[in-house]
Protein backbone atom coordinates (compact mmCIF):
# COMPACT_ATOMS: atom_id res chain seq x y z
CA UNK A 1 0.00 0.00 0.00
CA UNK A 2 1.44 3.51 -0.81
CA UNK A 3 1.30 5.94 1.71
CA UNK A 4 -0.22 9.34 0.49
CA UNK A 5 0.57 12.82 1.44
CA UNK A 6 -2.17 13.31 3.89
CA UNK A 7 -2.31 14.40 7.12
CA UNK A 8 -5.17 14.23 9.56
CA UNK A 9 -6.19 17.20 12.22
CA UNK A 10 -8.21 14.99 14.60
CA UNK A 11 -9.49 15.33 18.32
CA UNK A 12 -7.08 12.19 19.19
CA UNK A 13 -4.17 14.80 18.08
CA UNK A 14 -5.66 17.99 19.82
CA UNK A 15 -5.73 15.66 22.98
CA UNK A 16 -2.39 14.99 22.97
CA UNK A 17 -1.04 18.56 22.09
CA UNK A 18 -3.38 19.96 24.99
CA UNK A 19 -1.78 17.00 27.62
CA UNK A 20 1.80 17.95 26.00
CA UNK A 21 1.01 22.02 26.98
CA UNK A 22 -0.28 21.16 30.01
CA UNK A 23 2.99 19.75 31.01
CA UNK A 24 5.35 22.34 29.68
CA UNK A 25 6.84 24.91 31.56
CA UNK A 26 5.50 27.47 28.89
CA UNK A 27 1.79 26.02 29.11
CA UNK A 28 1.76 25.57 25.21
CA UNK A 29 2.47 23.61 22.74
CA UNK A 30 2.90 23.61 18.88
CA UNK A 31 1.98 21.20 16.65
CA UNK A 32 3.62 21.26 12.34
CA UNK A 33 2.03 20.03 9.76
CA UNK A 34 4.73 22.67 7.46
CA UNK A 35 8.04 21.84 7.52
CA UNK A 36 10.22 25.17 8.31
CA UNK A 37 11.24 25.59 5.13
CA UNK A 38 7.99 25.86 3.57
CA UNK A 39 6.20 28.78 1.88
CA UNK A 40 2.87 28.57 3.78
CA UNK A 41 3.39 27.81 7.96
CA UNK A 42 0.13 26.02 9.31
CA UNK A 43 -0.08 25.03 12.72
CA UNK A 44 -1.76 23.98 16.04
CA UNK A 45 -0.96 26.27 18.78
CA UNK A 46 -2.19 24.89 21.93
CA UNK A 47 -2.65 27.42 24.85
CA UNK A 48 -2.98 26.74 28.82
CA UNK A 49 -4.37 29.73 30.80
CA UNK A 50 -1.47 31.75 32.60
CA UNK A 51 0.46 31.04 29.41
CA UNK A 52 2.73 34.19 28.36
CA UNK A 53 3.04 35.07 24.48
CA UNK A 54 5.55 38.22 24.56
CA UNK A 55 3.84 41.02 22.54
CA UNK A 56 5.30 40.63 18.92
CA UNK A 57 4.25 41.43 15.12
CA UNK A 58 5.95 39.41 11.83
CA UNK A 59 7.88 41.29 9.52
CA UNK A 60 8.09 39.95 6.40
CA UNK A 61 10.70 40.41 3.79
CA UNK A 62 8.61 42.71 0.84
CA UNK A 63 7.99 40.09 -1.58
CA UNK A 64 6.30 38.09 1.45
CA UNK A 65 2.65 38.29 3.23
CA UNK A 66 2.74 39.16 6.79
CA UNK A 67 -0.21 38.19 7.72
CA UNK A 68 -1.24 35.58 10.67
CA UNK A 69 -4.42 33.90 10.47
CA UNK A 70 -6.10 32.68 14.18
CA UNK A 71 -8.74 29.88 13.74
CA UNK A 72 -9.98 28.55 17.12
CA UNK A 73 -10.94 24.92 16.87
CA UNK A 74 -10.91 24.46 20.59
CA UNK A 75 -11.73 26.67 23.75
CA UNK A 76 -11.00 30.20 23.39
CA UNK A 77 -8.42 33.14 23.29
CA UNK A 78 -8.75 36.70 23.81
CA UNK A 79 -5.76 38.48 21.20
CA UNK A 80 -5.05 42.09 22.15
CA UNK A 81 -3.55 44.71 19.78
CA UNK A 82 -1.05 47.19 20.74
CA UNK A 83 0.31 49.99 19.11
CA UNK A 84 4.28 50.47 19.30
CA UNK A 85 3.88 52.15 23.34
CA UNK A 86 2.40 48.68 24.45
CA UNK A 87 -1.26 50.44 24.66
CA UNK A 88 -3.74 47.98 24.02
CA UNK A 89 -5.96 49.59 20.97
CA UNK A 90 -7.91 46.46 20.41
CA UNK A 91 -9.33 43.05 21.43
CA UNK A 92 -10.87 40.33 19.99
CA UNK A 93 -12.24 36.97 21.57
CA UNK A 94 -12.36 34.18 19.75
CA UNK A 95 -13.73 30.74 20.05
CA UNK A 96 -14.51 27.36 18.71
CA UNK A 97 -18.54 28.01 19.59
CA UNK A 98 -19.03 31.88 19.65
CA UNK A 99 -19.79 34.45 17.06
CA UNK A 100 -16.16 35.27 16.11
CA UNK A 101 -14.49 31.85 15.68
CA UNK A 102 -10.92 33.85 13.60
CA UNK A 103 -9.35 36.55 12.94
CA UNK A 104 -6.71 37.65 9.84
CA UNK A 105 -3.90 39.86 11.71
CA UNK A 106 -2.54 42.62 8.87
CA UNK A 107 1.16 42.69 8.25
CA UNK A 108 3.34 44.39 11.58
CA UNK A 109 0.47 44.37 14.19
CA UNK A 110 1.64 44.14 17.53
CA UNK A 111 -0.43 41.45 19.38
CA UNK A 112 -0.04 38.91 22.08
CA UNK A 113 -2.83 35.54 23.12
CA UNK A 114 -4.69 34.90 26.48
CA UNK A 115 -6.12 31.60 27.17
CA UNK A 116 -9.57 31.86 28.23
CA UNK A 117 -10.21 28.05 28.92
CA UNK A 118 -8.19 25.11 29.34
CA UNK A 119 -6.59 23.03 26.18
CA UNK A 120 -7.51 26.15 23.93
CA UNK A 121 -6.52 24.72 20.33
CA UNK A 122 -5.82 27.34 17.28
CA UNK A 123 -5.53 26.35 14.02
CA UNK A 124 -2.59 29.30 12.77
CA UNK A 125 -1.71 30.30 9.35
CA UNK A 126 1.26 32.42 7.79
CA UNK A 127 3.70 33.07 5.22
CA UNK A 128 6.66 31.50 5.66
CA UNK A 129 9.70 29.74 5.64
CA UNK A 130 9.83 30.07 9.30
CA UNK A 131 13.11 31.72 10.40
CA UNK A 132 13.62 31.52 14.26
CA UNK A 133 15.59 34.28 14.67
CA UNK A 134 13.94 36.78 12.41
CA UNK A 135 10.25 35.33 12.89
CA UNK A 136 9.10 37.65 15.65
CA UNK A 137 10.06 41.44 16.66
CA UNK A 138 9.32 41.65 20.22
CA UNK A 139 8.01 44.92 21.98
CA UNK A 140 11.02 45.91 23.93
CA UNK A 141 9.36 47.26 26.83
CA UNK A 142 7.34 43.93 28.02
CA UNK A 143 9.39 40.88 30.10
CA UNK A 144 10.92 37.75 28.88
CA UNK A 145 8.90 34.83 29.83
CA UNK A 146 9.38 33.12 32.96
CA UNK A 147 9.81 35.88 35.19
CA UNK A 148 6.90 37.40 37.75
CA UNK A 149 6.90 40.70 35.47
CA UNK A 150 5.33 38.72 32.66
CA UNK A 151 2.46 37.05 35.36
CA UNK A 152 1.77 40.76 36.22
CA UNK A 153 0.88 40.86 32.40
CA UNK A 154 -1.51 38.51 31.66
CA UNK A 155 -3.28 38.71 35.05
CA UNK A 156 -3.85 42.17 33.56
CA UNK A 157 -4.54 41.42 29.59
CA UNK A 158 -7.02 38.70 31.46
CA UNK A 159 -8.91 41.66 32.56
CA UNK A 160 -9.70 42.68 29.23
CA UNK A 161 -11.98 39.75 28.26
CA UNK A 162 -14.19 39.14 31.79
Amino acid sequence: MTKLPIKCLTQPLMDMISEQARSSPRQRKNHNFHQHSDRVQRFLNVLQPGTYVRPHRHVRPEDANGFEFFLVLQGAIGILILDEAGTVIHTERISATGTTRGVELGQGMFHTLIALEPDTVMFELKEGPYIPMDDKDFLQQFPLENTPEAKHWIQTWETHFR
